[in-house]
């Protein structure tokens, strides 16, 4: 993984610091950005392909990428919708590169392979790859020894439903051959999609158990189900639109904050509107399961933290 300059991590350190004074997650250290909602798929569990929102201008993109860089965000998604679709994703990724934080990069895209994959992947910090019987793209498993050649940190990522929690070793175990990392995410109940919310018991356990068989592995946080027994939403992970305007105080719920373009993302989340937003998360009762990477607990202690994010740090490279 590489170093940051260290000017990188200095809005990181000050946000945490002011999140411990204030026991709130005002300041965020993760961002989802959907820079598109067009895809491929239509997944069952899915309701971003149906908002048909234009895409952004390059330039667009870029100001809210400076935005993000100014704040105390330290890990900066590209999502859809899939991401492969615009046709910028180079001059993008390039600039993201400059900015001020990691880039993790998800896609499900068909024929991946034919994506220039060599010229993209040094300027990725972590790239997801969704396989999942969702996206109807399980042939990608037999192609994981290509990509983890990749000069970049490989993770599969895979929506689990309530039909495909007894499917998952055989998903973890081609990860774990391969020298692929695997990130497991339920399927949260989102407003117009179908409720696909796998059983969270069963999904607990065969995780635990997957945890031991296949070390160094997984990378899904095992506080995430602390997190959702206890009901414990968190702002310390943030959403943005492809039209540019902030999911606040998440995405499900589906209320917006300001728009990135012409707002300062730091000066907003320190204001009293995004206060009240964060007062409306807590007194939700939904626990609908949504899963903000790195928004909760877990990523909020070194500890925890650490033992979260070793699979990424020790990833084998299998020829």
């Amino acid at each position: 993984m590489r170093i940051l300059p260290p000017t990188a991590y200095f809005p990181t350190l000050t946000g945490l610091m002011h999140n411990a004074l204030r026991r709130e997650a005002v300041y965020p250290f993760y961002a989802s950005f959907k820079i598109t909602s067009r895809c491929h798929y239509g997944c069952a569990f899915c309701n971003v392909w149906k908002d048909k929102i234009p895409d952004l201008s390059t330039d667009d993109i870029k100001k809210i990428l400076d935005n993000l860089s100014r704040s105390s965000v330290l890990m900066t998604s590209f999502e859809g919708g899939e991401p492969f679709l615009r046709e910028d994703m180079g001059e993008l990724l390039r600039y993201a590169r400059d900015c001020g934080f990691y880039l993790l990069f998800t896609t499900s895209a068909r024929r991946l392979l034919e994506y220039p994959l060599e010229e993209f992947a040094p300027l990725i910090d972590f790239f997801h790859v969704s396989i999942d019987e969702g996206h109807n793209n399980l042939e990608m498993f037999d192609h994981l020894h290509e990509l983890t050649k990749l000069p970049t940190q490989v993770s599969v990522q895979v929506v689990v439903t309530r039909d495909t929690v007894e499917a998952l070793e055989n998903k973890v175990r081609s990860c774990y051959e391969a020298g692929a990392n695997s990130v497991v995410i339920p399927a949260a109940a989102m407003d117009n999609a179908e409720d696909c919310f796998p059983d969270m018991v069963s999904l607990e356990k065969k995780l635990l158990d997957l945890h031991r068989k296949y070390p160094a592995t997984i990378h899904t946080p095992r506080g995430y189900f602390k997190a959702y027994k206890s009901r414990r939403c968190s702002s310390a992970s943030v959403i943005i639109a492809p039209d540019g305007r902030l999911y606040y105080p998440c995405h499900i719920r589906g209320t917006k904050g300001p728009d990135l373009r012409t707002h300062d993302l730091t000066q907003w989340l320190g204001g009293d509107e995004a206060a009240s937003l964060r007062r409306s998360m807590k007194q939700c009762t939904r626990n609908c399961g949504w899963y903000q990477y790195y928004a909760i607990g877990s990523y909020t202690s070194a500890r925890t933290a650490l033992k979260a994010l070793w699979p990424m740090l020790v990833q084998r490279k299998k020829a």
